[in-house]
């Protein structure tokens, strides 16, 4: 996790961080020739790397929440809709746009978790689905309780992960092929946070390519009174 952290410092924080300032810099010293276009198109460039480091400075501070030395996290028993509901009005807030089919069972279930970073999860996963996928089609968020698990699914139609990287995209370091080439913010750190989250709360979290395109993100929770691996 630390090796994790230090890398999103120094890269995916300060590559924003260093466009964010030149476009700022090219306004000010610029403002009297920029073409008003021009000027829009830098200031949008600014909005959307200020989001993108907010997003990863909630990521990074949920790491915090993750007592140092061990896996374990302060854990109380949470209704699964009210996590799911503020998870899809979180990502809804920052992607309007985005087209989400939300399946959840009626009934009520309870789970052991630390509902912000569990909400922090189906963000970052539905985040990577919008962003990456390269498919307008509806995102499917869907959650099964199966024995003593709840299992996650987060389901795109787009272009899938290559199968050299199936193994290695919680790592921190992989990138999905759906990055264009431009685009110096990958998926690996959120990913991987994901991944110590879930680890974190006695689950698993593993990905697959879907029949026909399109990658399936799944994650599991323990069931209330069922026995975590932690």
């Amino acid at each position: 996790i630390r090796a994790n952290l230090l890398r999103a410092v120094s890269h995916d924080l300060r590559t924003p961080l260093t466009g964010i300032i030149g476009a700022s810099e090219t306004i000010l010293k610029n403002k009297e020739h920029l073409k008003k276009e021009e000027e829009i198109k830098l200031l949008e460039f600014i909005y959307e790397d200020s989001n993108w480091l907010l997003h990863m400075v909630e990521n990074l501070l949920s790491v915090t929440r993750i007592r140092e030395g061990g896996s374990a996290v302060n854990k109380t028993s949470e209704p699964l809709e009210e996590v799911v509901t503020e998870a899809i009005m979180r990502i809804r807030d920052r992607f309007p746009q985005a087209s989400i089919d939300v399946q959840i069972p009626k009934d009520l279930i309870m789970i052991p978790m630390d509902a912000t970073l569990i909400e922090q999860v189906i963000i970052n996963l539905l985040e990577n689905a919008i962003k990456y996928s390269g498919s307008t089609n509806p995102i499917i968020l869907r959650v099964e309780p199966k024995e003593d698990f709840a299992f996650f699914y987060i389901i795109d139609d787009g272009r899938g992960i290559s199968i050299s990287r199936l193994e290695s995209i919680f790592d921190g370091f992989s990138r999905a092929d759906t990055v264009n080439s431009d685009t110096n913010k990958g998926l690996g750190i959120g990913l991987s946070i994901c991944k110590t989250i879930v680890n974190a709360h006695g689950g698993n979290i593993s990905v697959t390519n879907k029949e026909g395109g399109g990658a399936v993100f799944t994650f599991t929770l323990p069931l209330e009174g069922s026995i975590s691996n932690e």
